[in-house]
Formats: structure tokens, C-alpha cells, sequence
């Protein structure tokens, strides 16, 4: 028999905002759009209860009922090489054998920090 999986947690809302402020990108008529103001929200998501970036973090987070449309109106986020760089000894081994490719967990909020 295999024991289960832990179970991965979500990322902490501190991660999410950050990511959103500071690389967050709406999509307006197919077009990227920066999230500068509330207006871009409340026109890419009309018909929804969200009206602001707080409203924004706060659906994704939660996984609220307006989840799916929240994640849409969200560019995909462009996120540069990782402060530090990746080990050139460790680039291609799995994260479990030392490595930095994988999945890792609790550990993608590190990864993330260095790359915002």
C-alpha cells in the first residue's frame, strides 16, 4: 500500500497580491491592459461583484463563486529569472533529488519571492 500525499497547500494571499500589483495585467477586447486603475477591473469583469483589486485578490484567493472569470480577465503573469539564478550543478534534477525542476510543495512561495 502507498501512503497519500500531503496535501499541497494554496499559496499564502500575500503571494497573490504581490504577484497581481506588481505583474498584474487584465485582459480588455484580447488585449493586455495594466491594472492601474480600478476601472480596468470593474469593465473587464462587469456583471460580478468585483469592482477593485482588493475584490480581485480576494476571489482568486477564496476561489469564490466568480473564480473562473476573475482567473480569465488575468494576463498570465510574466515572471523574470529568479534572483540568484538557478544552481547550474542542480538545474536538471528533480526538486526531491536536490534539484530545482518539480514540483515543490510549500516551497513555490520561495521560488516566487525571487522571481517578482
Amino acid at each position: 500500500p502507498t501512503a497519500p500525499s500531503p496535501p499541497s497547500a494554496p499559496p499564502p494571499r500575500h503571494t497573490i497580491e504581490k504577484l497581481v500589483y506588481k505583474r498584474g495585467f487584465g485582459k480588455l477586447n484580447k488585449q493586455r491592459i495594466p491594472i492601474s486603475e480600478n476601472a480596468v477591473i470593474e469593465e473587464g469583469l462587469k456583471g460580478t461583484d468585483i469592482r477593485c483589486v482588493a475584490d480581485l485578490i480576494h476571489e482568486i484567493y477564496t476561489v469564490g463563486p466568480n473564480f473562473k472569470r476573475a482567473n480569465n480577465f488575468l494576463w498570465p503573469f510574466k515572471l523574470s529569472s529568479p534572483n540568484g539564478g538557478f544552481s547550474s550543478k542542480t538545474k536538471l534534477l528533480h526538486f526531491l533529488e536536490g534539484g530545482e525542476a518539480g514540483a515543490r510543495g510549500e516551497e513555490i512561495n520561495k521560488l516566487v519571492k525571487r522571481m517578482i
